[in-house]
């Protein structure tokens, strides 16, 4: 098969599909077999084709053709999303299948638009997006990078819808953005796909939903019956100990300042620390008032600088070492074991991305 491309290191010699084949032939030979008739319809077509903009041969800056295909990929009103509720991770060749899945075209393919949706998985997708946001960015496609931009701003429009989960989100923008701003310089190490100038927009994208969020006011609604502040001080701190963050309990102080002593509540601070860190961290970081107490809400924010929270969540993605298929956990997949569910594990958003490092 003849090279058909722009190639710098040809003669000046061109193909030319013949009756006899494919016969190469100089500028000047084609020059010469071209009739006045096509020359005059070639030089209109030209000119209809300038009008619009767009490039007719390959003698057009390639950047040119770029810019163009950049901005009309950019101009899409609405976006396409896969909604596949499981997938086939193959590891390897075999007969059957080639190539390998990769974190990309799990992104991709993965039915993420809907799961932004659920309560259940909200918590999962945020929390997968500020991973790779943080170090996976560069390993995704161009087209997994846009999709990602897309199910971003899906979730900062359901927030501002909802006025919910505003500080997570916020954390997320703010990751990306600092990871943004580091690999738009390296841009032309092939670090992200696209123009520098699409990237740029989208980092003004984010400062604009940063502003949005800043602007949120949650107002007050109004009190149709009992609220928390009626209700008996055991039933109180019931509903206290339920808050994994010890962040919601100093801004429930703040917001009622009724509630204020009982959100200093020693035993509060205590079960988060023993509710997120292993013993053998609490010893290392102890923290010891001058009444001799340990305080155990400095050592929770403490412990919190220098390790991880632990991380639970209602729904997340399952993996089956059987078949290999990667689902949602209310899903069912085509496995052929006797015991599907002793083959299914939990992926936590950090799982689901080291499944994918071959």
């Amino acid at each position: 098969m003849p090279f058909l491309g722009q190639d710098w290191r040809s003669p000046g010699q061109n193909w030319t599909k013949t009756q006899e084949g494919w016969k190469k032939t100089t500028a000047d030979e084609k020059n010469n077999n071209v009739s006045v008739e096509s020359f005059c319809k070639a030089e209109e077509e030209e000119e209809c084709f300038n009008k619009e903009n767009l490039p007719i041969s390959l003698s057009y800056d390639m950047a040119a053709k770029k810019r163009k295909k950049d901005q009309m990929n950019n101009n899409t009103k609405v976006p396409y999303f896969h909604r596949e509720k499981w997938i086939y991770v193959h590891k390897g060749s075999t007969k059957e299948r080639h190539g390998y899945c990769t974190l990309g075209e799990a992104f991709n393919r993965l039915d993420f638009c809907s799961a932004i949706k659920d309560t259940r998985r909200f918590n999962y997708v945020v929390r997968l997006l500020e991973l790779i946001a943080k170090s996976k960015l560069p390993s995704l496609s161009g087209v997994a990078q846009k999709n990602y931009m897309n199910i971003l701003e899906r979730v900062v429009q359901k927030v501002l819808d909802e006025q919910q989960n505003v500080r997570p989100i916020k954390e997320l923008l703010q990751m990306l953005y600092i990871s943004l701003c580091g690999l738009v310089q390296d841009m032309g190490k092939s670090v992200l796909v696209g123009n520098i100038n699409t990237w740029l927009h989208r980092m003004e994208n984010i400062l604009q939903w940063q502003q949005q969020l800043d602007n949120i006011q949650i107002k007050r609604p109004t009190s149709t019956g009992m609220s928390l502040t009626d209700l008996p001080v055991s039933l109180q701190l019931n509903i206290m100990q339920r808050l994994t963050d010890g962040r919601d309990l100093v801004s429930l102080g703040q917001v009622c300042p009724e509630l204020g002593p009982l959100t200093e509540d020693r035993l509060l601070w205590k079960r988060l620390c023993q509710y997120h860190f292993t013993d053998r961290q609490i010893r290392k970081r102890l923290m010891v008032s001058d009444k001799g107490q340990l305080e155990w809400k400095k050592m929770y924010f403490k412990l919190s600088r220098c390790y991880p929270h632990r991380e639970e969540y209602i729904d997340t993605l399952h993996f089956c070492s059987h078949c290999h298929i990667l689902f949602w956990k209310d899903t069912n997949h085509p496995c052929t074991a006797n015991n599907p569910d002793s083959c299914t594990m939990a992926l936590s958003p950090q799982g689901f991305i080291n499944l994918f490092n071959f």
